[in-house]
């Protein structure tokens, strides 16, 4: 996976915004970030999470990201920029990006851009998100949950000398707590520092500070969807029930978390779920538990006598070579090792054909070890929990696998049915009544 690649904008004031264009939907989505960003780093392909969820954004929307001025890849000016100039960055990329009309996502700090977005460009803006945003950050009489200016200042000053710290990632900068491990917050540090100096960061959040866009809530016309953590140490969950209280047409999305992002791919999945039906008015499918697999089961032939022959170590070293080998020829043939019976082994596949080709090799390959064993294979639906899989289809494999010889491989009616022009050559092995299954059950045996 590699990341698009990376173009600029120019703003009014001739600051260059860097900005990439991810996935090809009819949907546009622009995300202003927050505080600090870096495009580059944002995602990491290899962490399976956020591979997840940048595949999740781009299966709904042209996933349009950019660092806004003084940050990551876009000029680092380190004066104290409006309100009005940042959100002139969102207005400079939409252009640049051939962009009319979009949902915009402001994130965090970024959604006081995107809500002054709102107010002034209605024509542009298809829907409105904030996530973990407030009118303003400081306390004031309508606004109790705030900080006083006094604490933000000593935030401000604190980067303005030390840039950013563990405290500031833990606390009042990104709100992460003590939720995630050592190793975490020093990436996270990594990932600030590389998108902001010191004196850039400082500037951030001391026009941060400043920021307060009350008078303009009742001016935003567009469907409005307000997320935000309910124990949020940083954007409290009372700032965004005042956004829902406020702004028309707006719908607040309350989530369980401690931090000011949720830190678990559950989380995210139950926000990016929300966010989907927001923008494109359909809830994407519930990921199922339930699926159509084929079912191989092996066993090894009189493995009690065998053990007792060679004796627990031995023995045990010889189910290791087993297990080495079975799992090779299973990837080879696009297979799952799913876990062992003790004697044998039950794995996955996508399609009958594979499932049965790869018990015969498996068949000769053990051989070579001086073990045999004999196989079955079924198609049908399992349960997939965890890494292990349940279900009827199961006990049928099973079933049938306990049936075969030495060295066979019998399969039931419904590989049969399925392998059709396979090339399999199958023999009839009569109907027989399987264990714990309902029905008499048509059984063939693989010859060629």
């Amino acid at each position: 996976m590699n990341l698009p690649q990376t173009q600029y904008a120019t703003t009014r004031d001739g600051v260059h915004i860097a900005y990439q264009v991810a996935g090809d939907a009819e949907i546009d989505l622009i995300e202003a970030p927050g505080t600090v960003s870096h495009l580059d780093l944002q995602y990491r392909f290899d962490n399976p999470d956020e591979l997840y969820e940048w595949n999740r954004m781009l299966a709904f929307c042209r996933y349009i990201r950019f660092d806004k001025r003084g940050t990551g890849l876009s000029d680092r000016v380190t004066d104290v920029a409006s309100l009005e100039e940042r959100t002139d960055d969102i207005r400079a990329v939409m252009d640049a990006a051939g962009s009319e009309r979009a949902a915009i996502m402001g994130i965090s700090e970024g959604g006081s851009m995107a809500m002054l977005f709102a107010a002034l460009y209605p024509e542009r803006t298809r829907v409105l998100i904030v996530w973990g945003g407030q009118a303003t950050w400081l306390r004031s009489l309508d606004t109790p949950w705030g900080e006083t200016r006094e604490q933000y200042q000593r935030m401000v000053d604190d980067l303005a000398e030390h840039g950013v710290t563990e405290e500031y990632i833990r606390g009042g900068g990104a709100g992460f707590g003590d939720e995630v491990s050592d190793d975490t917050i020093q990436e996270l540090m990594r990932y600030f520092q590389a998108g902001a100096s010191p004196a850039s960061i400082a500037a951030l959040e001391r026009m941060n500070m400043e920021i307060d866009i009350r008078d303009i809530l009742p001016s935003i016309q567009v469907p409005t969807l307000i997320v935000n953590s309910n124990h949020d140490p940083i954007s409290p969950i009372e700032g965004a029930r005042y956004l829902a209280e406020r702004i028309p047409n707006a719908r607040l999305f309350e989530y369980e978390s401690k931090t000011h992002f949720p830190t678990t791919p559950e989380g995210n999945a139950l926000i990016l779920d929300e966010i989907e039906e927001f923008v494109t008015g359909t809830r994407p499918a519930p990921p199922t538990d339930r699926v159509l697999t084929t079912i191989l089961f092996t066993d090894i032939v009189d493995s009690t006598k065998r053990a007792a022959g060679l004796g627990d170590a031995n023995w045990k070293a010889l189910l290791g070579q087993h297990d080495t080998v079975a799992r090779g020829r299973i990837e080879r043939f696009g297979g799952r090792y799913v876990n062992t019976t003790g004697d044998g082994l039950v794995a996955m596949f996508d399609g009958p054909a594979r499932a049965v080709n790869c018990a015969r090799d498996l068949i000769d390959a053990v051989g070579s070890l001086g073990l045999q064993i004999r196989a079955g294979v079924h198609s049908g639906e399992v349960e997939l929990v965890g890494d292990d899989v349940r279900g009827l289809a199961v006990h049928i494999g099973a079933r049938v696998g306990a049936l075969a010889g030495a060295s066979e491989v019998w399969v039931s009616s419904t590989v049969k049915d399925l392998a059709v022009g396979s090339g399999l050559v199958l023999e009839d092995a009569g109907e027989h009544e399987l264990k714990g299954v309902p029905d008499r059950w048509h059984l063939y045996r693989v010859v060629a």
